[in-house]
Formats: structure tokens, sequence, C-alpha cells
């Protein structure tokens, strides 16, 4: 995050603070729905604050310093490193208990009916890259519902990043089967009429940008999403006080319930449309 950006978080957040002295909550309600999905210097955690950020460097005007969204990841790479190394030393196991048995139905799914529905006999060679992006996806969807948490995948930076990965290991596959010439001459599909082929070629290089940047805001857009409408109802309390506890509470609590859904899901999604598009640059027109 940028210094501006940060100073504009820490003055939202003084403001709202401010404001909630005098008794002016329904006026920085906004204020503070903002300061909770935003990326911040500072890790609030209910009443306390956590310092998380380290200090680096600005280069090509972006502040490289690590952020509660980065510490996020950092705590997701941690928990995954843990279970998942934890699950590969029971391997010897000929039947499969405990937290190895739940990890190994995800992994069992992912390549039967993501990777080898999608790409074909060699699902297996990209296996790891969709477990590795579905299972980050999956835990940062999962930790930013614990309350005083944040979501990672809200933050359009963090999407963009898992979307760029996407499109590099798309391309790196079609050119792996085709070399590069045949990857870039399978854009266009055989027997076009000449005049066609320029307007073709537009349409196919738009799409090879597209389907990426679909990934990110996709992601990014329902986790947002998720946050914004529980924080909403939520609010609705400090606005209309006690006479809107039988409404708000129940609705946050039924969204709540859903976003455990569409956590999964959306990991889902995300894994198996990259799934697809590495098996359609493979197998091409």
């Amino acid at each position: 995050m940028t210094e501006p950006a940060t100073d504009a978080v820490q003055q939202g957040a003084e403001g709202a603070a401010a404001a909630a002295e005098h008794g002016d909550s329904s006026a920085n309600i906004g204020d503070h729905i903002i300061h909770h999905v935003m990326d911040s210097p500072i890790y609030d955690f209910g009443p306390w604050e956590l310092p998380v950020t380290i200090q680096l460097p600005t280069v090509f005007g972006i502040d490289l310093s690590i952020t509660k969204h980065v510490f996020i990841m950092w705590v997701v790479s941690a928990l995954l490193l843990f279970f998942l190394i934890g699950a590969a030393r029971k391997s010897g196991q000929l039947v499969p208990r405990g937290m190895r048995n739940a990890i190994e139905v995800v992994i069992l799914f992912i390549r039967d009916e993501v990777a080898r529905r999608a790409i074909g006999a060699k699902g297996d060679g990209y296996l790891p890259y969709l477990l590795t992006t579905f299972f980050f996806i999956w835990f940062c969807n999962l930790i930013g519902l614990i309350p005083g948490s944040t979501t990672a995948t809200g933050n359009v930076s963090v999407t963009a990043a898992l979307a760029i990965i996407s499109f590099l290991v798309v391309q790196a596959a079609g050119i792996k089967a085709h070399g590069v010439i045949g990857h870039f001459k399978h854009l266009l599909p055989g027997g076009l009429p000449l005049w066609l082929v320029p307007v073709m070629l537009v349409v196919e290089v738009l799409g090879m940008f597209v389907k990426p940047f679909a990934l990110c805001i996709r992601l990014f857009a329902n986790m947002l999403a998720g946050h914004l409408v529980i924080l909403a109802f939520i609010s609705l309390i400090f606005i209309l006080g006690a006479v809107a506890l039988p409404l708000s509470i129940p609705l946050a609590l039924f969204i709540y319930c859903l976003e455990l859904l569409v956590a999964t899901v959306q990991a889902y999604i995300f894994t198996m449309l990259t799934a697809t598009f590495v098996g359609m640059s493979i197998h091409g027109h």
C-alpha cells in the first residue's frame, strides 16, 4: 500500500473514532466498513492493534512494506505447510484417518474431477499447481471469516497476482505442448477466410487476457461483497439501535453461513477454470 493510501486509512479510522465519541456513529459507518475491508499497515484484532508492518523501500512508487493482508497470507502459508506436510508424513497408513483422510478426499476430487477431466492424460502433471491454488485460496477465504481477521482474497492485488500466475501457467502449457510458434498459431481456428483473420486475431488475443482478468475480478468481487453485506447488516444495530436486532443479526448470520459455502465454491471455480484454460491451451482448437 502506498503512503497516501496508508494515511487515508489511518485518517478514516481516527475520524470514525472521533465521531463515535460525539455520538455520530451513523455518519461514519461507511468509514468503519471500508477500514475493515481495506489493506492497512495496522492489524486490527478486536480492541487491540498489532503493528505488523515491516518497512521496506518504495520501488517505482509502490510501497513494498508488509501489511495485514500479507501477514494473513503468511499465516495461511504456515497453516498449509503444517497440515499438508503432516498429512504427507502419514502416507504410509493403509487406512487414512483424521486430517489426512479429509485432505486426501479433496486431493482426489481435484485430481479426478478437475485436472484429469479438464486437461486429460497430462492433468496429473499440473496437479501440484492446481492443488496449491485451491488450498491457498480456500484457506485465505476461510480465515477471512474468523471474527477479527481479514480476507486477503478480498484484495484485488492478491487476486491479480493469482490470475497472472494462472495466465503464465496456461501459456507455458501451450508452449510445452506445441512449441512457441505452434502455441500462438492455435489462436486462430483453421480454414478461416483471409479477411476474417485480422478480426479473429484481435478477438483471440483479447480473450487470452480477458480470461485471467475474469478470474481476478470474480474472486475479488465475491469475497469482498460478502464481507460488505455482513458488515452492513451488523451496522444497522448502530444506526437504528436495538430495534434492528431482530432483523440484522439473523440476516448477518445467514450471510455468514452462506459465505462458508462461497469460500469453498470460489476456490473450486478459480481452480476449475484454470484447469480448463490449461486444457484448452494444450488441446488447441
